[in-house]
């Protein structure tokens, strides 16, 4: 069993409520509309829940608390995976920046994120996904500053009114590979710095996601993050938190669905009785339980592990994939118990079900998910 502290639990408590006074009331019509939660997230702004890993002495919590953070992102996934998502990224963006970033650059941008300034991480290329080490955006080195030139694409908290700084993961040796690769903070205000193609997506609708192009973007040299050369390293970092935020986001997704599914099959009624009372229908209800809670013992061990400071590579990527893997089976069974009405707008159980796809996609694929798990296997880590 896994024990929580009593300030995990006021606080997880404080964000579901809040996601369920709040938060749901506008989920549908967030995605329906494509916009962007700005009421909901200036919300948990004020319950310095955006500013929740970041040193007090910067503005924030002070509470760098792995398990926390993914128990935040679960409770705002039950209901809003959007929300969820747009709040994942922002604690990731901060974690990289708190974890590599010199004094000056935490007092800036720790600051902002406390205040609700949303950052991003841009790491995606077009003809780099799954393979990240055949990045092409270029840093050149000119006087004192990088110039920075290439095209970020599905890059999440970015869009027309959404996101102020990114991390950018750029070439400064092309000629070394991924060991040539440095990570940048790229302020969404820099001269030529653009937002290219916003994507029109199955899920997630209010959370953005666009290009970012970059069109010699003068980076100055303090905003080099970590070492040069160091790049590489420090996005496949932030990747360890951001699959176990991915996790938490599956859980909440998953047991939202579930929820839905236990409201309808206990009120319709079919042959004269609730289809609850269906044996087939409860071995549903038994697989997708079950799997659940296997997804969030899971995630929050791999959330512990690195909060500890232990390995987590192996752990962050079976969480994320055993999680992905159970929303998208639980939405879809969850849809199958509310037969053609699961199909249409009017249930929420749709839209949860298109929000669990990118699950399995983003933040690596269930493949990579898998190489990077079997890799760890087979060298006894």
């Amino acid at each position: 069993m896994f024990t929580f502290t009593e300030e995990q639990l006021m606080i997880r408590d404080t964000v579901r409520e809040f996601a369920e006074k709040e938060v749901l009331p506008r989920a549908a019509a967030l995605d329906e509309t494509g916009g962007f939660p700005h009421e909901s997230m200036q919300s948990l702004t004020e319950m310095g829940i955006t500013g929740l890993n970041v040193p007090e002495e910067y503005g924030g919590a002070g509470l760098d608390d792995e398990v926390l953070k993914a128990l935040c992102v679960e409770e705002l996934a039950k209901v809003c995976a959007s929300t969820a998502c747009v709040l994942d990224v922002q604690f990731l963006a901060s974690d990289i920046i708190l974890r590599k970033g010199t004094e000056a650059q935490k007092k800036k941008y720790l600051s902002l994120a406390a205040q609700g300034k949303i950052g991003g991480f841009a790491l995606t290329e077009p003809g780099a996904g799954s393979d990240a080490g055949s990045a092409r955006t270029t840093a050149v080195k000119d006087g004192d500053c990088y110039v920075l030139n290439g095209t970020k694409c599905f890059i999440s908290n970015l869009g027309p009114d959404a996101g102020y700084h990114y991390v950018v993961i750029a070439l400064t040796d092309p000629s070394k590979g991924t060991k040539g690769m440095t990570a940048f903070i790229v302020d969404r205000d820099m001269p030529g710095v653009s937002v290219g193609k916003c994507e029109r997506k199955m899920g997630l609708r209010g959370s953005a996601v666009a290009e970012l192009v970059l069109e010699n973007v003068r980076v100055p040299e303090e905003n080099l993050l970590g070492q040069l050369g160091e790049g590489f390293k420090i996005a496949m970092m932030g990747l360890d938190g951001g699959r176990i935020g991915i996790a938490a986001q599956s859980v909440g997704v998953a047991e939202g669905a579930l929820a839905e599914a236990v409201k309808y099959a206990n009120s319709r009624v079919q042959f004269g009785k609730p289809i609850a009372v269906n044996q087939g229908l409860q071995w549903y209800f038994a697989e997708m339980g079950t799997r659940i809670e296997a997804a969030r013992l899971l995630t929050l061990r791999a959330a512990d592990a690195r909060q500890k400071g232990e390995p987590c590579t192996k752990l962050a990527a079976m969480a994320k994939l055993y999680a992905s893997e159970t929303a998208c089976f639980v939405c879809d069974l969850a849809l199958q118990v509310h037969g053609g009405y699961g199909y249409m707008k009017d249930f929420a159980i749709e839209r949860m079900y298109r929000d669990a796809r990118i699950l399995r996609i983003y933040e690596g694929t269930s493949e990579v998910q898998k190489m990077v798990i079997s890799r760890e296997v087979l060298s006894g880590r």
